[in-house]
């Protein structure tokens, strides 16, 4: 682009007319009032009609001290037209909620159809790359700008990425909630009942960076009931949830290698690449991890190296279905697939559906529920009419429905209202010293 375009673009020529800037580019002046954000007028006469009038954001807690409250996000239109979206980041609700009115100068006035233009603007425009809480309140938006775009054009939002891949629906799991191994073969039985074929679970206590052969071994042999009490025909995920160093996830990986697990998730922290790297190249089990990263940008060097088999970015912190589509994109190049991770709320689960849905090279979808349904399922299929989140024959169904597929109203969101945020949970060795959990 030329430089007096970009100029004319910004609508604040700072070295233009005696105006000056400092060493780090920030006008000396302030810029005028416009009738939209800036860069908006470039647009004029090649994109819709549709402007945003309103960006709303709703902190929801289904329990007082629930440390992950739902965010949501609402943009409403000049035509109506409301797209709603999910920011949830555990932990940090209030944060997220600040991010989202802090965006609202950079959409209210702006067509909601260009998302990538917001996309691009909001991250790029903040300057400091994305961590969860700028990730999240982008997530937010996005999917709410996707809601918008596809009820104006009447598709499903995995219509317009060119979706479905499989027709039958989107396949998914369940997190294993069994009270003993004696539950294993109840829970085998209704999974079958219910097509399931595929659970996660997790491994025991917590581990310090060089571990007792006892903890070890409690580990492997926890790991080998679950495959003993599903049998062989069920999948099996297990998270270590970083809760092990590369030293004994290098162990354990070697150690569960006969039970053909589906998949091994976060055997160190996901910003630990090089150490990653060193626990898969010993590792014949499929190595999961990615649903702490932030952005596209965030899991180039996962990808690139080869560390992981499977991504698992979180559409509520990731960037939104923007962002999701773009790992998956550059996933798919390299033989990669993907799993993505969704632990929050129902609009951010049901958007990365979507996104599942067009995706050639997805794999399986997490929901954080058991094959019962929950308190939360409750909550959510009294806000939204269905049982959203509920699998099907094994799969999530597909809606035909245009956007996202569901309705909301503010008012079904004032029964919950926001109890602040809440720190997550805090885990501690028996020295005193901090565990990963």
């Amino acid at each position: 682009m030329l430089r007096r375009g970009f100029l004319g673009l910004a609508g604040a020529a700072p070295a233009l007319g005696g105006r000056f800037v400092d060493s780090c580019g920030c006008a000396l002046q302030p810029r005028a009032a416009a009738a939209g954000p800036l860069g908006a007028a470039a647009f004029e006469k090649v994109g819709s009609k549709l402007r945003i009038t309103n960006v709303k954001v709703f902190g929801v807690s289904l329990t007082p001290d629930s440390d992950r409250p739902y965010v949501f996000v609402k943009i409403e239109t000049n035509q109506g037209l409301i797209g709603w979206g999910e920011g949830t980041l555990e932990g940090k609700a209030a944060a997220v909620m600040a991010c989202v009115e802090d965006f609202k100068e950079f959409l209210i006035g702006a067509d909601p159809m260009q998302v990538e233009h917001h996309w691009q603007s909001m991250y790029v425009h903040s300057f400091y790359r994305s961590g969860p809480v700028m990730g999240s309140a982008i997530s937010g938006i996005d999917q709410a700008l996707w809601d918008i775009r596809g009820k104006a054009l009447n598709l499903p939002v995995y219509k317009l990425l060119g979706g479905p891949v499989d027709t039958r629906g989107v396949r998914g799991y369940y997190h294993l909630r069994a009270r003993s191994k004696e539950d294993l073969p109840r829970l085998r039985e209704e999974a079958r009942k219910q097509g399931i074929t595929c659970f996660k679970s997790g491994i025991p206590g917590y581990y310090e960076w060089i571990e007792t052969n006892k903890k070890i071994s409690a580990a492997v042999q926890a790991m080998a009931d679950l495959r003993e009490g599903l049998g062989p025909d069920i999948d099996i995920g297990i998270d270590f949830h970083a809760k092990t160093s590369p030293s004994v996830a290098s162990i354990l990986v070697k150690e569960v290698e006969p039970l053909n697990l589906l998949f091994i998730e976060e055997p160190c922290p996901p910003e630990n690449v090089k150490a990653m790297q060193r626990i898969a190249k010993r590792s014949t089990t499929p190595i999961a991890t990615g649903e702490r990263l932030v952005a596209h940008y965030g899991c180039r060097e996962v990808i690139e190296l080869g560390v992981a088999d499977i991504i698992q970015t979180d559409i509520n912190h990731v960037g939104g279905i923007t962002a999701l589509w773009k790992v998956g994109a550059m996933a798919e190049i390299s033989g990669i697939s993907m799993a993505p991770h969704a632990c929050e709320g129902p609009i951010g689960g049901l958007a990365t559906v979507h996104v599942d849905a067009a995706m050639p090279n997805f794999l399986v979808q997490e929901i954080c529920s058991g094959v019962e349904v929950g308190p939360n399922e409750k909550v959510w299929a009294e806000w939204l009419g269905f049982p959203a989140m509920r699998m099907v024959n094994g799969r999530f169904p597909l809606s035909d429905k245009p956007g996202l597929g569901f309705e909301l109203t503010e008012e079904a969101l004032k029964k919950y209202p926001f109890g602040g945020t809440k720190p997550m949970a805090r885990v501690f060795h028996e020295d005193g010293s901090v565990a990963e959990w």
